[in-house]
């Protein structure tokens, strides 16, 4: 009788034509087994035509053999559990033709013929069929024995060999990079050593250095496992692997409030994996490795929550990764529009649409002014409304698929929502260049002229990175040195599809803040608004010891909200060395906490002196606040910018800027060394302040930005 071993390594997709074969084998006397790597009870019908074995799990193969089986390919999978199965051993070597029925089978079938060499080893089930006619067709042939079929092959014994040797290897190799030999110092010792070693293939190093790296991370030898990436990462060439070692440390270091050293290391591994995606037609699997990027290069604690910032240092230097990778290349094309803007006909009102509702701290007066001409039309589009808000949801990731794809779905909603109002208005006008902005540039604005105003923050985030600037006409700064950073940090503002650039200063209601002040108001210095880190409030306090060394009159008035410390680690540093000082300065009297106020005038009328004591600036309103209600102007020279061809320095009257906290207290001491002189200085700051930067003087800039024909770029 003919026996015939059929291995499944897989549910077949039509059971029927496996039972019609068990039933022609049954025809013909076949006896037939058949060997599942699944529940035999999923091919029910089977059961009555054929023997049917399952084969043994991975969990009942041992806890060391199943890793292996996890471990091993799908195709090779099957063959490590037969392998150890007695009931396969036995019934393949009586078997007259041993059968693999899909793809995950062949290897089995591979193996056991090679094992059991009598045996006919086919695929499928037509060449099965064939087989066994060929054998009820001369029995006789069959019984005879043959030399070549007797023990396993040759190539058998050289493969098994390596087979071996090779898990060996894995077993070796698992053992002396896992948790447990991480604890022995020893071990720890020779893999700082073999890592770095010259001469290692990098994919090898690569591998090994990231499972020793996390094995010394979980056996809580972080600073051994920190010691081996930094020594690993100066042999890799690859700045994917480069990132994977170093994205640890990294996060550790942001974690504390500092700025990474490797930050930048690892953002180009993750640009680099995003590029590999790219290349491969595949944006969506980019897109997490540019959102994880811009994570990365755009974090607080780079630029926001610290007194410096690699962008403000060198913006071209620090984003050259960004921009000469193939996401940035691709994010930075220009889509363009189909038609220029046009300026509004004569004969009716201009239209214009501003953007409200998500900060309008800035558009109160511009919005108000066009609203009571007669001769433009105004239309406020909402952000925070319901049926505007699911448009802004998610909308960075959106943003960064719209681009990588060069289109989506997001794209769609933003047309259907914001078409309508797009195609009404003659004018649109968004002010911060943020989420909104770059939303509306991920739709054609058809003739509709587009403007948008930038201020500080956005300069150091990612935003303006996601603007498609070919479908903005006019791209508006408060100050000469934030154009420079910005135009720096973002290249394409500079090509020629980029937008017309220009410098009007914020809407200030200046004349509202003139007052009377007492005499002893030039003995305190204010300073307005210190809620966040870049207003370095300490740089105040070292003002007013410097002062107070030589006249205990001198106090600092602090008008805002106190600096969070829950922003960041590094925030919170820097409060907890604040209150430290504060703790010395407040029951004396020299400093007083007024809080927020939605009276500032009055807060100023004792404030004899106002500082601007920050690490960068657009503009600062408070200040020029300050000076318009007759305080001295004390501006320290911004370190962001100082130094550059504009500046603190270029923005304000020299003799405002100063370097030092000693130069700060030398020109607060000299102007208010006499009430006379002292009223003398306020007023001309005042004056300077008024005719320069008052409402009244800039609305004319917004009027020639706005109602005039634009001319050429600026």
């Amino acid at each position: 009788m003919i026996e015939v071993l059929m291995v499944l390594g897989a549910v077949p997709g039509r059971v029927a034509v496996l039972t019609d074969a068990l039933e022609q084998f049954r025809s013909m006397g076949v006896t037939v087994r058949v060997v599942c790597t699944f529940d035999p009870d999923r091919i029910p019908a089977a059961a009555d035509l054929a023997e049917l074995h399952l084969l043994p799990t991975a969990k009942e193969l041992g806890p060391r053999f199943g890793r292996m089986v996890k471990r091993a390919s799908p195709a090779r999978r099957p063959w490590l559990r037969a392998q150890r199965d007695p009931w396969i051993r036995r019934h393949a070597k009586r078997a007259d033709v041993l059968v693999a029925l899909d793809q995950q089978a062949l290897h089995t079938v591979w193996q056991l013929a090679h094992r059991y060499r009598r045996a006919d080893a086919v695929f499928g089930i037509a060449p099965a069929l064939r087989a066994v006619e060929k054998r009820s067709a001369d029995p006789a042939r069959y019984r005879r024995p043959r030399l070549t079929t007797f023990g396993p092959s040759p190539l058998l014994v050289v493969n098994k060999s390596r087979s071996q040797t090779i898990d060996l290897a894995k077993v070796v190799l698992d053992a002396a990079t896992g948790q447990k030999a991480m604890r022995l110092g020893a071990v720890r010792w020779f893999w700082h050593r073999a890592v770095a070693a010259p001469g290692v293939p990098e994919r090898y190093r690569g591998k090994i250095a990231r499972r020793v790296n996390t094995s010394m991370h979980r056996a809580g030898h972080k600073a051994s496992a920190n010691q081996l990436a930094l020594a690993a990462q100066g042999r890799l060439k690859s700045n994917t692997t480069k990132g994977h070692l170093l994205g640890p440390i990294v996060e550790a270091e942001l974690n504390q409030g500092r700025v990474p050293a490797h930050l930048m290391t690892v953002a180009k591994g993750q640009l680099a994996a995003a590029d590999g995606f790219l290349k491969k037609r595949n944006p969506g699997k980019a897109a997490p490795h540019v959102l994880r990027a811009f994570d990365l290069m755009f974090h607080r604690i780079a630029h926001f929550d610290g007194v410096t910032s690699p962008l403000a240092e060198d913006p071209e230097g620090f984003l050259a990764p960004l921009h000469g990778s193939k996401v940035g290349q691709a994010m930075a094309t220009p889509r363009g529009r189909r038609a220029p803007a046009q300026f509004p006909p004569a004969d009716r009102p201009h239209r214009m649409l501003f953007f409200t509702g998500l900060n309008d701290n800035f558009l109160g007066p511009i919005v108000e002014r066009y609203e009571a001409m007669p001769d433009v039309q105004v239309r406020r589009l909402n952000l925070v409304e319901e049926s505007i808000r699911p448009v802004l949801s998610n909308g960075r990731t959106n943003l960064v698929h719209h681009l990588l794809a060069g289109t989506s779905k997001r794209a769609e909603e933003v047309e259907e929502a914001w078409g309508e109002h797009l195609a009404w208005a003659d004018t649109v006008f968004v002010d911060w260049c943020n989420l909104p902005a770059a939303m509306l540039t991920m739709i054609d604005p058809g003739t509709t002229r587009v403007i948008i105003r930038l201020h500080s923050f956005e300069a150091f985030s990612w935003w303006p990175h996601l603007t498609d600037w070919s479908r903005v006409d006019d791209l508006v700064f408060v100050s000469e040195h934030l154009r420079d950073l910005t135009l720096a940090a973002v290249p394409r503002l500079r090509a020629p599809q980029g937008p017309r650039t220009h410098v009007v200063s914020n809407a200030m209601e200046l004349h509202r803040y003139a007052g009377p002040k007492e005499a002893d108001a030039r003995f305190t210095v204010g300073l307005i608004g210190l809620s966040s880190l870049a207003k370095d409030p300490r740089w105040a306090l070292a003002v007013l010891r410097e002062l107070r060394k030589r006249d205990e009159r001198y106090r600092l008035k602090l008008i805002g909200d106190d600096l969070r410390a829950s922003l960041s680690p590094a925030v919170r540093a820097y409060v907890a060395e604040l209150d430290r000082e504060l703790a010395e300065l407040e029951p004396s009297g020299a400093v007083v906490r007024t809080g927020r106020t939605e009276d500032v005038p009055g807060a100023l009328t004792d404030v004899g002196v106002i500082l601007s004591t920050s690490v960068r600036e657009s503009f600062h309103c408070g200040l020029v606040e300050g000076a318009a209600s007759g305080a001295v102007p004390v501006v320290r020279d911004w370190p962001f910018f100082a130094g550059r061809e504009h500046s603190a320095r270029s923005l304000f009257p020299s003799d405002w800027v100063v370097g030092t906290p000693e130069e700060a207290a030398e020109r607060i001491l000299a102007v208010t060394g006499t009430e006379d002189g002292w009223r003398e200085a306020g007023q001309a700051a005042a004056s300077h302040v008024v005719s320069t930067w008052d409402w009244s003087v800039t609305q004319k800039d917004f009027d020639r930005l706005l109602l005039e024909p634009p001319a050429t770029a600026g």
